[in-house]
């Protein structure tokens, strides 16, 4: 029986089950992350060993990555108990290099600007080799990169592409004026290399400032080989369709809602 660790956005009353049922501890072999997808980042962030996401079915909550909910409590148990279970790479954390050190998001790298535009210029190094990524300076609100797990967010709503794909990332750019404003995809091989022109902006991961950047400031983003490994349970994997009607169906509820 495996021995686990739980990350809750709130204390559920169906949380006993699993103190009753699990050892519980800080490096259990496996972390329930219970909640929204906010938990689930929060738990890839923390906890290095593979994630089993359930949805809290809270309002307006999505659980993109979770294919189980509480009602789904018991077989959850059982799944765990008699390992009736896979442990799947789900996507590798990107990694953002900038005055030297190193921070890995699970979401997004994002630049945003600060009250006006910002100007950047954007390259990739691809073998050693550094290519100019657009022909121009850039100028706009900003860009993020994702990988496929955060490509159903903050990516999705500025009109970039749901990734499938777990060894890509994914250049999306905010309200850019100039002629190109199509995302990016790229190889995980490949390593964006930015630089401000003029302006500020503040540079983040998921959601954590890292610093203020100006011009002349430069940073780097690339895949790293942080792995983001996932719980499926047998006979209990969701469809990319049943997870897409579940994106739709909170938006409605927002909207109805304001």
């Amino acid at each position: 029986m495996p021995e686990i660790s739980i990350i809750s956005k709130r204390n559920y009353s169906k949380l006993k089950k699993l103190y009753k049922s699990f050892s519980v501890s800080k490096s259990g072999s496996i972390c329930l992350a219970i909640g929204g997808d906010g938990t689930f980042i929060k738990a890839a962030s923390e906890f290095e060993g593979p994630i089993l996401p359930i949805r809290s079915n809270e309002k307006n909550s999505t659980g993109y990555y979770a294919d189980v909910s509480l009602d789904d409590m018991d077989r959850v148990i059982d799944c765990l108990k008699k390992k009736r279970y896979n442990i799947e790479e789900l996507s590798r954390k990107i990694e953002l290099t900038y005055d030297g050190k190193r921070y890995y998001g699970v979401n997004e790298i994002l630049l945003r600007n600060v009250r006006e535009e910002i100007y950047f210029r954007l390259n990739y190094r691809e073998h050693g080799e550094l290519k100019s990524l657009y022909p121009y300076i850039i100028s706009g609100d900003g860009f993020l990169v994702t990988t496929n797990v955060g490509s159903t967010a903050y990516n999705r709503t500025s009109n970039g592409p749901i990734i499938l794909d777990n060894r890509v990332l994914c250049l999306t750019p905010l309200s850019i004026e100039n002629p190109l404003r199509n995302p990016i995809i790229l190889r995980n091989d490949e390593i964006i290399e930015a630089t401000v022109e003029k302006g500020r902006g503040e540079l983040s991961f998921d959601g954590i400032g890292v610093a203020s950047v100006g011009m002349g400031s430069k940073f780097s983003i690339r895949l790293s080989n942080k792995r983001v490994n996932i719980v499926k349970l047998d006979g209990m994997k969701e469809d990319f369709s049943e997870k897409l009607l579940r994106i739709i169906k909170s938006k409605m509820n927002e909207n109805h809602v304001a």
